[in-house]
């Protein structure tokens, strides 16, 4: 639970960064949406559709999606 809140808090964080970088010169927008929006997809499911539709679209950027889903920070669910 404080993980996925935590998860939550820092896609938002990274999302309002990036539209800030799309505006300021000095940060990287697109990278800061990217991150965002990928710590978003795990819990929602807007944000997971559009996920899956990126990677559809563009199978190069689908493939880095799925290397970057293995790691731990971006599973869904309970350690047992």
């Amino acid at each position: 639970m404080i993980k996925r809140i935590i998860r939550i808090s820092f896609g938002i964080f990274f999302v309002g960064l990036g539209i800030a970088g799309l505006v300021l010169p000095i940060l990287q927008g697109v990278l800061f949406l990217a991150i965002g929006l990928l710590l978003l997809s795990v819990d929602i499911k807007l944000v997971k559709d559009f996920e899956k539709w990126l990677s559809r679209r563009f199978p190069r950027i689908g493939r880095a999606i799925a290397r970057l889903k293995k790691h731990r920070f971006f599973r869904h669910g309970h350690r047992h």
